[in-house]
Parts: C-alpha cells; sequence; structure tokens
C-alpha cells in the first residue's frame, strides 16, 4: 500500500502529515507509526498527525508521538495541521477543529503564521522549584541558570520517570527569564523521550507559569525556543487563564510517498 505524506514544521518541531479523510491509514498500527517517525529508517518527524472528518467542525486532528502511540494535545502540531488544511483547501483562513482535549480555534495568514487557541488553565501547581500545569498534555516548568549549557534529556529523564508524575509521566520544561516579557525555553517531550526544538503546549505553558508565579505581569509573553520564536497571549478572569493563544509560524517542508 502506498500513501501519500506531507511535511510540515513549526519552530522546529516537525511532523509526518497524512490526509485521512478517507480513513484508509491503519492507525491503529504502532509500530508502523513509530517506523514512519523514524529519522533513519522512515520519514522522520517528532510525530505523525492525521487529518479526518468531523461531522461538526471543519476537521479532526489525531495526534500521535514519535513513538507510535496517540497521545495528548500537541500545540506546534495543531498549528502545523492547520497550514496543512488550508493548503488541502479545507479551509480558508479560519477555522476550528477538534482534538483530543477539545474544540480549537485557529486562524491563518497567507505568510503561514499560525494564531491557535488553547484550553483554558484554570488549575495550576506551585512548588518550591517548579510549576506544574496542564496546557492540553502535562507540563512541568522549572527555572534554571545556565540554561544554554543545561542537560535538558537526562535531568528531563529523570524528572520524567521519576516518582513525581507516576506512569503517564510528564513533559519537562527549563526556562529562563530574559525580560519581562520574554522567556527562552527547552523542552524533554515524553513519547519522542529526548529534547525537541519547540514545544507548543510547553511554551503555552511556561507563559501561564511565569505569569501565575509572578515572574512577570506580562500576559502577551515572546518565547524563544530552540527552532525560533513563540509567542503566547491570554487573558486572565476568575481566577482562570483563558483566550489563550499560541502564534506562530508553520511551514511545509516536502511532500512524498511511502510504502507501507
Amino acid at each position: 500500500m502506498e500513501i501519500e505524506f506531507y511535511k510540515y514544521q513549526g519552530t522546529g518541531n516537525d511532523f509526518v502529515m497524512i490526509d485521512n479523510r478517507k480513513d484508509a491509514f491503519p492507525k491503529e498500527n504502532i509500530e508502523l507509526i513509530a517506523h514512519l517517525c523514524d529519522r533513519r529508517f522512515g520519514i522522520g518527524g517528532d510525530g505523525l498527525i492525521l487529518l479526518e472528518n468531523d461531522p461538526v467542525v471543519d476537521f479532526k486532528m489525531v495526534y500521535y508521538n514519535s513513538d507510535g502511540n496517540q497521545s495528548s494535545m500537541c500545540g506546534n502540531g495543531g498549528r502545523c495541521l492547520v497550514a496543512f488544511a488550508k493548503k488541502l483547501r479545507v479551509i480558508k483562513n479560519n477555522c476550528t477543529f477538534n482534538a483530543i482535549d477539545g474544540l480549537h480555534h485557529a486562524t491563518v495568514t497567507d505568510d503561514g503564521i499560525v494564531s491557535l487557541q488553547m484550553i483554558d488553565v484554570a488549575t495550576i501547581k506551585t512548588d518550591l522549584n517548579y510549576t506544574f500545569l496542564n496546557t492540553g498534555s502535562p507540563h512541568h516548568v522549572e527555572i534554571v541558570d545556565d540554561l544554554e549549557h543545561f542537560d535538558v534529556k537526562e535531568n528531563g529523564a529523570a524528572i520524567r520517570y521519576g516518582g513525581l508524575y507516576g506512569k503517564e509521566g510528564s513533559n519537562i520544561n527549563f526556562v529562563k527569564k530574559i525580560n519581562e516579557t520574554t522567556f527562552s525555553l527547552r523542552t524533554y517531550e515524553r513519547g519522542v523521550e529526548d529534547e525537541t526544538l519547540a514545544c507548543g503546549t510547553g511554551a503555552t505553558a511556561v507563559a501561564i507559569a511565569m505569569n501565575a508565579t509572578g515572574l512577570t505581569e506580562a500576559t502577551s509573553i515572546d518565547v524563544n525556543v530552540r527552532g525560533g520564536k513563540l509567542a503566547v497571549s491570554f487573558d486572565i478572569k476568575d481566577n482562570q487563564y483563558t483566550n489563550v493563544f499560541l502564534i506562530g509560524p508553520a511551514e511545509f517542508v516536502f511532500k512524498g510517498s511511502i510504502e507501507i
């Protein structure tokens, strides 16, 4: 069987994208999905995303980590899927789609800047050394001094597989404050089990955590990631973070086909 795929990246977070509106992709085949995401033996990507029909809204997002398992929400993947939907002419410049964490609204400009509405956040756990919150995926947020030389993979894995978050684990974010409205971020992603060049739900979590812990009063925050720059904006109402938007580029890389 030959399948057509597209490759997209959002600030270095890269994804294999497949138009599955005809429901032909064998999406229960974990080994196949992991193979397609393999950078040596497959196409290569931090994850694989299926664009599917939805009975109510414009389309449905089904996201898999590079280990082949279906996972929680991926912000940069969602932004890339919006750009993909525009390329397929499923949408024009505005859309609503369904994902594992619910409905998302998004806009995409003609030059590929996608603004994606994320879920509201009401529950934030603060500890002496870290903050934990869920922005569609669970995120541990921790300040470090020397972010540039920090061993993200070793330290991230130690927290992810430690006793703090149980069997499911968490994504682990290490952060440095640059100024009142700018933070730098490096993320260890579960499912990828390594540092990625960017993480959209992680950037969202960091922006909210920095405001919640008093490290900034800003409600529009720039987040520097290894693959580029993202922006996060939000409102605060009734002790809840709402109207949360993740903003950044989503770019088509190449198109191909592969025998499976």
